[in-house]
């Protein structure tokens, strides 16, 4: 079923990332090489697959981006721009193509005679079979008969039925039994399939040759799927001369969670429908592909960005936490979760220099990321071979990747693709340097970036080199505010404290969270070094006013009505004791968002206080990553409150807390964060000098330490989410060293966990990873 060559036309659609891109240009270009991968040139030959050019046609372009929607454009727009690549896939001999779920103009594909028979048989002349897509003949009438006659009358040759098969061959034979259905349509079908298997010469040889299996995984596919990610980046920034990255002799610290999410980079369609997060498959995250370039550079992996040492540059890895496939991604709003940009802007005030990867389907708003960073990459989906991404920081090869989408500014541009009326993206179609920019050779000083600070009193302007010299005053420059310039608006130019590449314009009055703003620079006055700032004309800056999301400090509480961004729920007066509001109306599949601050690692014993009438669960996640259950009984009424409790382990650092609902039928007064334990790097008196080995294990651990006294003691292992996974010993340890050897049962899964040692005053905790 590949390849795909829709032409996405709105970001919202969560099948963006499916397309090759928003023009017929790359649909043409794919479309002929992919097929041309696949099939080869002789369908009979042992390594070739049958192609199947999808999904016919307009998947790309449905109103709003809804998966499976309407796609409401005149024939001339349907043909120029979702239907050109499918003539280049019938010249290279595509052997099947797919009915789309999607409708135009009202009436759906799969049903679509027109389309399907007139236009891509007759017209372009397809001598291929035309298959539906999973359970698209459903969706033609509530009558699955009256479906079938439909869809096959329409074009379809082969149909996807997963679960009625009976029921369909039962319609369908009764359909060409009262001449429903012609006799010559089923002919016209089989033929076109039958045709494809003597092709691939399936009727002599139907297997697969088993030999070929041994060749997965190996070397020599790893580096195409590397090359692939190398050539695939998108560099769409970067000042300071920071690029490339040095293999020796710095400190480089990678910090966001997706770093080391192998499942977040491969994205959906990977091993499962929807893919997952962590070690879902074989290969090589982010971070590790760093350490395994790197040579002497030391780099230290922090997946909140929160590390006390000194510090030469960070690689800071944000993005879409969660993979997604098909509707389930589809998405109204694509701004950057608050975590990431507040980890990069911390980063940066912090003076490290700091390098944004991100890691998504499409593009996103990146909002006030281009102005804390010092480059920005587009990394997509890099798929398993992380490593192909640290070979382009490294410098071992040059970026080449150019954009195959448009890039918005912000929500209100999108849908935006390069032939718009008033186009202005961020990033235009086919931006991306093909070099790693380098002061020396510059012959100017330019913007790179803007955006108002939160309290909407300022603008910073990030600029592409440190600032050897200052002189702009406020009559330089210029604030435009919804097309209108204000007079007598700015206050003062200074340097931030923390870079000298960026510039804080003052303002008198505050910027409103609504405004659209520019900047004007009229002087000559800015210097770095030999390069002179040349004056410009309503720069974008983006408006972060009323961006300045509440930040939970834990240990403490989290007020459920508190959240940032939601979908289904709503609140309402709270009788609870504090009263205030609660979050009511709550469904199976409704959400909240929070940010919240840990400032203890360890373990937190997290009560939810919780009414209603049903048992049910609410599922807790921890920038994307961490996720903690919490089960929940009926207390009789929607204002009768009980507190529900469960565990949860957090390292010291920011985080996109998701509560999920799985049941509904219940209230939400708050979430309270209490801290039950220490990490085994805090002080203590009574346990000391722990060590664990080998780390990582496979199937057995030592555990050792010492300890000051006799004293009862029990150790137990904890998965990542902070649940109880082994007890390994309850009992006496004495004074002085004390070992212990566990056998650890091989069908645990591999992952992070922690190994906690428990006396009668406190916890300790060490980090211990199973192969």
């Amino acid at each position: 079923f590949a390849p795909c060559i829709a032409v996405p036309q709105n970001e919202r659609w969560g099948r963006t990332y499916e397309g090759p891109g928003e023009t017929p240009e790359v649909q043409k270009i794919m479309a002929e090489e992919a097929v041309v991968g696949l099939q080869g040139t002789n369908l009979s030959a042992p390594e070739t697959v049958l192609a199947c050019a999808k999904h016919f046609v307009g998947d790309g372009g449905t109103t709003n981006g809804i998966d499976q929607g309407n796609t409401q454009v005149s024939e001339e727009v349907l043909r120029n721009i979702h239907m050109s690549g499918y003539i280049d896939a019938i010249d290279a001999g595509v052997g099947t193509v797919m009915a789309s779920y999607n409708s135009w103009n009202g009436e759906k594909l799969h049903g679509h005679t027109y389309l399907l028979t007139d236009v891509l048989k007759n017209e372009l002349g397809f001598d291929g079979f035309v298959i539906s897509d999973w359970k698209g003949v459903d969706q033609m009438d509530e009558d699955y008969r009256t479906a079938v006659k439909r869809a096959i009358n329409a074009g379809i040759d082969m149909v996807m039925v997963p679960d009625r098969y009976e029921i369909f061959i039962g319609h369908l034979v009764d359909l060409v039994n009262q001449g429903e259905v012609s006799i010559y349509r089923i002919e016209d079908a089989v033929r076109r399939i039958l045709k494809q298997k003597f092709l691939l010469n399936l009727f002599e040889e139907p297997y697969t040759d088993p030999s070929l299996s041994s060749s997965f995984g190996s070397t020599e596919h790893r580096n195409v799927a590397k090359q692939a990610v190398r050539e695939s980046m998108v560099l769409l920034d970067a000042k300071n001369d920071i690029l490339p990255l040095q293999k020796n002799g710095q400190t480089i610290l990678v910090a966001g969670s997706l770093a080391a999410d192998l499942g977040a980079q491969c994205g959906g369609w990977t091993i499962w429908w929807q893919g997952g997060n962590g070690d879902i498959t074989t290969g090589t995250d982010i971070v590790t592909g760093i350490e395994n370039v790197a040579e002497t550079s030391e780099v230290i992996y922090s997946p909140t960005g929160v590390y006390n040492g000194d510090v030469d540059v960070a690689v800071v890895v944000v993005g879409e936490k969660t993979p997604y496939a098909e509707g389930q991604g589809d998405r109204e709003n694509l701004d950057l979760d608050a975590s990431d940009i507040l980890m990069l802007k911390n980063l940066k005030e912090a003076g490290i220099p700091t390098i944004a990867l991100l890691v998504s389907g499409r593009p996103m708003i990146l909002g006030e990321l281009t102005t804390y960073a010092d480059a920005v990459f587009a990394i997509w989906y890099p798929g398993s071979e992380g490593e192909g991404v640290a070979e382009i920081l490294f410098g071992d090869y040059q970026p080449s990747g150019k954009l195959t989408h448009s890039w918005p500014k912000n929500m209100a541009q999108i849908p935006i693709n390069v032939g718009d009326a008033n186009y202005d993206p961020l990033y235009a179609y086919k931006h991306g340097l093909q070099y790693f920019p380098v002061i020396d050779s510059a012959t100017e000083l330019l913007p790179i970036a803007a955006s108002t600070n939160r309290e909407g009193n300022g603008v910073l302007l990030s600029l592409s080199g440190a600032v050897s010299e200052l002189n702009a005053t406020a009559a330089d420059f210029e604030v435009t505010l919804n097309g209108v310039a204000q007079s007598d608006f700015i206050s003062s130019v200074e340097l931030t404290s923390y870079d000298a590449s960026m510039i804080l314009v003052g303002l008198n009055s505050n910027i409103s969270q609504s405004d659209e703003v520019t900047l004007t620079y009229s002087g000559n006055n800015i210097l770095s070094g030999e390069l002179t700032m040349s004056s410009f004309t309503d720069y974008y800056v983006h408006n972060a006013v009323g961006g300045e999301i509440i930040v939970h400090s834990l240990p403490g509480i989290v007020q459920a009505e508190d959240y940032y961004e939601m979908f289904g729920v709503q609140t309402e007066s709270c009788s609870d004791v504090g009263g205030g509001l609660n979050v009511g109306y709550i469904d199976a599949g409704d959400w909240m968002r929070y940010q919240v601050q840990v400032n203890q690692t360890g373990e937190y014993n997290l009560v939810g206080r919780i009414s209603g009438y049903e048992f049910g669960t609410l599922r807790f996640k921890f920038n994307g990553a961490i996720e903690a259950t919490l089960s929940y009984s009926s207390t009789n009424g929607w204002q009768s409150w009980a507190d529900f409790s469960t565990s949860v382990y957090l390292e010291a650092g920011t985080y996109t807390m998701e509560v999920i609902a799985q049941n509904g039928a219940f209230n939400i007064n708050y979430f309270e964060f209490n801290y039950n334990g220490n990490a085994i790097t805090d002080v203590n008196t009574q346990l000391n000098d722990f060590t664990l080995y080998p780390n990582p294990f496979k199937e057995s651990l030592a555990v050792q330490f010492s300890s000051l006294k006799d004293q009862a003691i029990q150790i137990r292992m904890i998965d990542i989410t902070g649940k109880y996974s082994n007890v390994l010993y309850v009992g006496e340890v004495f004074e002085g060293e004390n070992s212990f050897n566990f056998h650890i049962d091989a069908s645990l899964p591999k992952g992070v966990y922690f190994i906690e040692v428990k006396d009668k005053t406190k916890r300790y905790f060490s980090k211990v990873i199973k192969q």
